[in-house]
C-alpha cells in the first residue's frame, strides 16, 4: 500500500465518510455503502463534479473498511495516531534522537515497520529492520476506483438467462494512447532520478524517510511526449459499452462482477472494477421463494372435496397435479423439479397453494343443489367449539 494512502489513514475518518459506528459490522458497512453509492452514483449525478468526488471518497471508504484485513490495519493506524504518533512523526513531532520526547523501548519495532512501511521507504527505515515491505506503491499508481451500476430484467428473462446492454459515463483509458499518456509511437521512460520507484529517501535524523522523487512526481516514469488526447494523464471522459451475460435463475438484487471495468488505474495502475445490480421484474403468475417459485392455485369447491387432476403452469409449460378429495383451502402442493433454476445446475420446485374458491353468484340451479347439499347434514365443522348447530 503506497505511503500517501497511510498518511490519508490519520486524517480520514473512513467510518463517518459512510455514516457508521467504529463497531459497525461488516454488513452494516456494506448497506450504509450501496445506500449512499447509489445516491451519488454520477450516472445519477450527470456533471454534478462534488457528487462524482463524494463517490470517489465513499468507494475509499469501503475500499477499506469492507476488507476485513485493511480494516484491521486502519483501525491499528489510527489508534496509534490518537495516541500521538501521527504521520508527521512521533509524539511532539520529532522521532527518537530528534526533539521529541519518545519512550522508544515501549515501540514494537516490528508492528512499527509493518504499519509505516510505506511512510519511512521500504526497508531499513527502522533500527534493524527487516526491509521486508520491498517497493511501496505511490498514490499516482494507485488502484482505479469500483463502480456500480443497475440492470433491470423481466422475470422470465431471469429465469432463461440472458445479455443485457450496460453503458458507464465517466473516466476511462484514453482511446489514443490506451492509457499510457504517451504519444503515439513513443513510450513513458523509467524516471532516471529514482529509477521507477517513484519516491527518494531523504535523511531524518536517526530514520531515512521517503518522499515522492520531484521529477517524477512519485509516478516513476515521466512522459517525455504527452498524448494529445489526454495530455499526458492516460485517462479521458468517455462512454463504454459492455454487453452483461445475465445467468439463468439470477435473483433480484444480484451484482454480477466485470473485473477491469471500471474506473481506469491512474498512470497504468491496475482499473477497477464494474459490479452490475440486477433488478428482477415481477410475474404475473409466480412468485420467488429461494430456489423455489410459488403460486397460488384456484380450484373449485367439487374439485376440492371430491378431488380433481388439475392443470398447473410451469416455466416450460404446464402440468398436471393430483388435488386429492378434501383438499383444504391453503394446502400447498410440491411440484419437484419446476422452480427456478439453480446455479449449481439443476432446479427448485414449484410450491403450488390451493386456494377454493366460493362463487359470488350463483344459478338457480346451483342454489338447489347447494340447499340439497346443506340439508343431507353431515359433519359439525364447528363442533371443536362447543356449540350446536
Amino acid at each position: 500500500m503506497s505511503d500517501e494512502v497511510r498518511r490519508e489513514w490519520f486524517d480520514k475518518d473512513y467510518y463517518s465518510v459512510l455514516g457508521v459506528a467504529k463497531n459497525a459490522s461488516a454488513s452494516e458497512i456494506k448497506k450504509a455503502y450501496r445506500k449512499l453509492a447509489q445516491q451519488h452514483h454520477p450516472d445519477a449525478n450527470a456533471g454534478n463534479a462534488d457528487a462524482e468526488e463524494r463517490f470517489k471518497e465513499i468507494s475509499a471508504a469501503y475500499d477499506v473498511l469492507g476488507d476485513e484485513e485493511k480494516r484491521k490495519s486502519y483501525d491499528q493506524v489510527r489508534e496509534m495516531g490518537a495516541s500521538g504518533y501521527g504521520a508527521g512523526g512521533f509524539p511532539g513531532g520529532g522521532f527518537p534522537g530528534g526533539a521529541g520526547n519518545v519512550r522508544y523501548e515501549q515501540v514494537d519495532i516490528g508492528d512499527l515497520e509493518d504499519l509505516f512501511g510505506g511512510m519511512f521507504g521500504g526497508g531499513g527505515g527502522f533500527p534493524g529492520g527487516t526491509g521486508r515491505r520491498g517497493r511501496t506503491q505511490t498514490r499516482a499508481q494507485q488502484r482505479g476506483a469500483d463502480l456500480e451500476t443497475t440492470v433491470t430484467v423481466s422475470f422470465d428473462d431471469a429465469m432463461a438467462g440472458t445479455t443485457v446492454p450496460v453503458r458507464i459515463t465517466g473516466p476511462a483509458p484514453c482511446h489514443t494512447c490506451h492509457g499510457s499518456g504517451a504519444a503515439p509511437g513513443t513510450e513513458p521512460i523509467t524516471c532516471p532520478q529514482c529509477g521507477g520507484a517513484g519516491t527518494v529517501s531523504v535523511n531524518q535524523g536517526f530514520f531515512q524517510m521517503a518522499q515522492p522523487c520531484p521529477r517524477c512526481h512519485g509516478v516513476g516514469r515521466i512522459v517525455e511526449h504527452p498524448c494529445p488526447t489526454c495530455k499526458g494523464s492516460g485517462v479521458e471522459r468517455r462512454t463504454r459499452r459492455f454487453n452483461v451475460k445475465v445467468p439463468a435463475g439470477v435473483k433480484d438484487g444480484a451484482r454480477i462482477k466485470l473485473a477491469g471495468r471500471g474506473e481506469p488505474g491512474q498512470q497504468g495502475a491496475p482499473a477497477g472494477d464494474l459490479y452490475v445490480r440486477v433488478k428482477v421484474g415481477e410475474h404475473p403468475v409466480f412468485g420467488r421463494r429461494g430456489d423455489d417459485l410459488t403460486l397460488e392455485l384456484p380450484v373449485t369447491y367439487p374439485e376440492a372435496a371430491l378431488g380433481a387432476q388439475v392443470p398447473v403452469p410451469t416455466l416450460n409449460g404446464p402440468v398436471t397435479l393430483k388435488v386429492p378429495a378434501g383438499t383444504p383451502d391453503g394446502k400447498t402442493f410440491r411440484v419437484r423439479g419446476k422452480g427456478a433454476p439453480k446455479k449449481g445446475g439443476g432446479h427448485g420446485d414449484l410450491l403450488a397453494t390451493v386456494k377454493v374458491e366460493v362463487p359470488r353468484k350463483l344459478s338457480r340451479r346451483e342454489k338447489e343443489l347447494l340447499k340439497e347439499l346443506q340439508e343431507t347434514g353431515g359433519s359439525n365443522p364447528r363442533s371443536h367449539l362447543g356449540m350446536e348447530g
